[in-house]
């Protein structure tokens, strides 16, 4: 197998028939993306390469607010956001740039970048400035115009070792999905609705003490300032997302001077 290196590298991929994901000039960043590719794919110089990456339980990225919400891809390969039809991802909003950002599976992670965006890129609320590796139930906001959540992986069973299985409600930590009476709850929770709802699932039937919650929820410095009022928000629109899809049941319970508890009956 013959390999080729930096510039010769970006230069053969870019002449490669589908590899459109490098619009801009190539960096050393870069340079490290298209070796890990080529090394995945077993690239030839006399046969040429394949830019697809296979994986088992490829990572996710599933959108929520905008025009795209409940549409999802697997981060198999490296993907490309923008306005342009050629992206991999196509967000038809004059708010995103042609070429917006990327998402590149490498051996440390999954990689966002922004390619240089005009509105920019968010990474749970905060501008992106640099590549950043992606961690599970992590939320990206292109342009403020569609939001996402990136999840570790495609889980086909909610089934978790050592956790309830029978409940009307049913929890995968893997893949960050929820489901109530065999329906997946679609959009995903957001990132603090699912760690307060684990916290309780785990706990099914038992109280569970609010500062528990909040150390579970926000963790770290940050659960000092929490407000009793911030929880019972994050409690109220948890309830309302189950309720959306059975309003049948209160599935959260408050015991007034003790803490919240889930109360999961048989399905």
């Amino acid at each position: 197998m013959a390999l080729l290196t930096g510039r010769k590298i970006c230069r053969k991929a870019r002449a490669q028939e589908g590899i459109g994901v490098f619009p801009r000039q190539c960096s050393g960043f870069r340079y490290r993306i298209i070796i890990y590719a080529l090394l995945r794919s077993g690239y030839d110089s006399t046969t040429g390469f394949s830019m697809t990456l296979y994986r088992e339980d490829a990572p996710l990225l599933v959108a929520q607010d905008g025009p795209l919400k409940g549409q999802r891809w697997q981060l198999d390969k490296p993907i490309v956001l923008g306005r342009e039809p050629t992206c991999d991802v196509v967000i038809a909003d004059r708010q995103i740039s042609r070429y917006h950002a990327r998402l590149t599976p490498t051996p440390e992670g999954i990689i966002l970048e922004d390619l240089g965006s005009k509105n920019g890129t968010h990474h749970n609320g905060s501008l992106l400035i640099a590549p950043v590796v992606l961690q599970d139930g992590d939320l990206l906001s292109i342009a403020m115009a569609q939001q996402f959540i990136f999840l570790i992986s495609d889980a086909t069973t909610p089934l978790v070792e050592g956790s309830p299985s029978s409940g009307r409600l049913m929890m995968d930590l893997k893949s960050r999905r929820v489901w109530i009476n065999h329906q997946q709850l679609v959009p995903p929770l957001s990132a603090q609705q699912f760690k307060l709802l684990w916290l309780l699932y785990k706990n099914n039937g038992e109280v569970v003490d609010r500062a528990d919650l909040v150390a579970e929820v926000w963790g770290g410095e940050q659960a000092a300032g929490v407000s009793d009022q911030a929880l019972d928000a994050l409690v109220r629109r948890l309830r309302e997302r189950i309720a959306s899809i059975d309003s049948t049941h209160q599935y959260i319970a408050t015991v007034r001077g003790h803490g919240i508890r889930l109360d999961n009956p048989p399905a």
